[in-house]
C-alpha cells in the first residue's frame, strides 16, 4: 500500500512538473491563434476568439522566411560535421592514446567552461573584424572546424570513448593499423550512439542561436531564422500575433527531431560512461 502511495504520489510530482515545463509552449501556440489585442487581455483567455489562423501564413510572407531558413541551413551544414569531425578526433586524442601531459591538458581544456562567454566576445570580434570577415558567415562557422566551443562534446564524447574495451585497439595495432585506422574503422562505428547525441544538441544550438548572427551579420539577406523572429519586434511597438505564430513554426522542426530522436539520445546519454 505504502509502496502504491509513493508511486501515485511521483507520478503526481513528475505530471505537475511536465503541466509547469508545457506551460510556455502552450501559451505560444495559443497566442499564434489570436489577434494582438486578445494576447494580453486580463484576465486572459485561453480560447481564442476567433481563431486568427491567418497569422501563420502572414507572419511568414510577411518577412523572407525561406531566405532565413536556408541561411541556417547553410550554417548548420558546415557546423555540424565540423564539430562531429574535431570534437570526435579529440576525444580520441585523448581518450584512446597515450602521450605526456595529457591529463593536465585535459584538465586545462575543462577549465576553459568556466570562462565566460561575454570575456572572449569582443576581442574576437575585433580579431574577426581586422580579418575583414565581419558580415559573413565564416565568424559563426569556422570555429566549428578549430574545436572552439566544443569543449562539452569533446568531454561527452572521451567519456564514451573511455567505454570501448581497449583490446580492440591492441588487436588492430597488432595487425599494423595505425592510430587513424583504429579511429576511423574501430572507435567511431562503435560510437553511433554519442555522436548522434552531440550532432542533435549541436543543430539545435545553432538553430537557436540569436546572439552570434546578431553581432557578426548585418545583411538582412543573410539573416537566421532567430534574426527573422526578432525583426517582428520594432522600436516601439511588436507585432506579437505574428512573432507568435512564425516562433511556432520555428520550433517544430526541433521539437520533431526531439521525438524522433529521443530514443539515441536517451542511449547515447544512458552509454557515456563516467571512466577517467
Amino acid at each position: 500500500m505504502r509502496t502504491t502511495l509513493s508511486r501515485a504520489l511521483l507520478h503526481l510530482v513528475v505530471a505537475a512538473g511536465a503541466v509547469i515545463t508545457l506551460f510556455p509552449f502552450l501559451w505560444l501556440v495559443r497566442s499564434a491563434l489570436m489577434e494582438d489585442g486578445q494576447i494580453f487581455v486580463s484576465p486572459p483567455e485561453w480560447l481564442p476568439d476567433p481563431f486568427a489562423w491567418h497569422n501563420f501564413s502572414d507572419s511568414l510572407t510577411a518577412r523572407p522566411f525561406g531566405r532565413y531558413f536556408l541561411n541556417t541551413l547553410t550554417i548548420e551544414a558546415v557546423v555540424v560535421p565540423g564539430v562531429l569531425l574535431v570534437g570526435a578526433l579529440s576525444a580520441f586524442a585523448f581518450a584512446r592514446l597515450r602521450w605526456r601531459g595529457r591529463n593536465p591538458v585535459f584538465a586545462v581544456l575543462l577549465s576553459a567552461l568556466m570562462l565566460p562567454y561575454a570575456v572572449t566576445l569582443v576581442p574576437t570580434f575585433i580579431g574577426w573584424q581586422h580579418l575583414g570577415l565581419v558580415g559573413t558567415y565564416v565568424p559563426l562557422t569556422l570555429p566549428a572546424w578549430f574545436g572552439v566551443g566544443q569543449i562539452g562534446s569533446i568531454f561527452l564524447m572521451r567519456q564514451f570513448f573511455l567505454t570501448i574495451p581497449r583490446e580492440l585497439d591492441d588487436a588492430a595495432y597488432m595487425d599494423g593499423a595505425s592510430p587513424f585506422t583504429v579511429f576511423w574503422r574501430i572507435v567511431l562505428p562503435l560510437s553511433k550512439p554519442v555522436l548522434i547525441v552531440v550532432g542533435i544538441f549541436t543543430f539545435i544550438g545553432v538553430w537557436n542561436d540569436f546572439l552570434n548572427p546578431l553581432i557578426y551579420l548585418a545583411d538582412t539577406n543573410r539573416f537566421t531564422l532567430a534574426l527573422g523572429l526578432a525583426s517582428f519586434q520594432g522600436v516601439y511597438s511588436a507585432q506579437w500575433g505574428y512573432l507568435m505564430a512564425a516562433s511556432t513554426v520555428v520550433i517544430a522542426p526541433i521539437i520533431a527531431v526531439f521525438f524522433l530522436a529521443q530514443r539515441h539520445i536517451l542511449e547515447g546519454i544512458t552509454l557515456t560512461g563516467l571512466k577517467g
